[in-house]
């Protein structure tokens, strides 16, 4: 889609799954219990989606999904932002677009209607701060390219999109129909989100991003299972070779940025305390988006991605809760 640079006024324009986090403590027999693969995203149906629910007593509850997690971050650091999710005309919809609203994120995807209930992720945080999700799609599974406003798409910098909004076949044409209406001089960067994502979609990841990625975020485990090698090296070398940017999480040993040309290695800082890691590489992919937008060097960048997510796993939730351009200071 045709538009000039200067009239790409929207820094990143997020694209996924649009839910409500219900996040609970628990211990990790509870994980053993219940059947879930601990530090996985589960799918689930609805029916045992509320089965879980009434199984907790202490819940925190807010809007998010993986990309929304993203621009809220972006947010947070000063950017301007858009977003893609289907919700539903219910009580759980109203929530999510209201926080949308309240935080200054343009969100125009149609709503679906009662009876195509909004998404909910219910996450478990052991005491290890790993986090197990087990979510329930509902309407956010049903985006079509219908659903997709092309004018919106037209004004990002950036269009992210986020790897578990991969498994409907229509949602992935609206998010191929999305990359292909960027306009000129903008980005499409994806999230790989998981590596069962990542198992159970192998061809098709690799097809869109040879096809549409200039910017690939992953963490460790999630480049290597792409690539199907058991050493981190290999996967980084294959990786360089693909996409204009790859910005790979390693943990405690920080993350690197790699383009065709080197690799930019970011440390990590120690946290006293793990409290949470929902959200972890959610955040990491604001700092760096948002430096990207900017203009901002690939260590600046890393370094954004490291502040942001340090910040979210020292709380419960997937969210900041002090400004992310307060804590950055001069590097934004």
């Amino acid at each position: 889609m045709a538009a000039s640079k200067s009239e790409l006024d929207l820094d990143v324009v997020g694209f996924g799954n649009a839910l409500v986090d219900v996040l609970s403590h628990q211990e990790d027999d509870f994980i053993n219990q219940i059947g879930s693969t601990k530090g996985a995203m589960n799918l689930v149906d609805a029916e045992r989606s509320a089965e879980l629910y009434d199984l907790i007593e202490e819940r925190v509850t807010v809007s998010g999904g993986s990309a929304a997690n993203t621009v809220i971050g972006v947010k947070s650091f000063g950017g301007s932002c858009g977003y893609v999710g289907r919700v539903a005309t219910d009580d759980l919809g109203d929530v999510f677009s209201s926080d949308m609203t309240q935080l200054g994120i343009e969100h125009t995807t149609p709503r679906a209607p009662t009876d195509d209930p909004t998404g909910r992720c219910i996450v478990f945080i052991t005491p290890d701060g790993e986090r197990t999700l087990n979510t329930f799609l509902g309407a956010s599974n049903g985006l079509t390219p219908a659903d997709v406003d092309l004018e919106l798409i037209a004004r990002a910098k950036l269009l992210f999109l986020e790897g578990y909004l991969w498994d409907p076949p229509e949602a992935k044409a609206a998010m191929r129909y999305a990359a292909s209406a960027i306009s000129d001089g903008a980005q499409v960067a994806l999230t790989l989100s998981d590596q069962f994502c990542v198992e159970r979609h192998r061809p098709s990841f690799l097809d869109l991003i040879d096809d549409h990625v200039d910017v690939l975020f992953a963490n460790h485990h999630e480049v290597m299972s792409l690539f199907e090698v058991d050493r981190i090296e290999l996967a980084l070398d294959l990786i360089q070779e693909r996409v204009d940017l790859a910005a790979i999480t390693m943990g405690a040993d920080g993350s690197v940025l790699i383009t065709p040309d080197g690799r930019t290695s970011i440390g990590a800082d120690p946290v006293a305390r793990v409290v949470d890691k929902t959200g972890a590489g959610d955040l990491y992919a604001s700092g760096v988006l948002y430096g990207l937008a900017r203009g901002y060097d690939l260590e600046r960048c890393g370094q954004l991605g490291s502040i942001a997510a340090e910040e979210v796993i020292r709380h419960i939730g997937p969210r900041p809760e002090t400004s992310l351009r307060q804590l950055a200071g001069k590097l934004v």
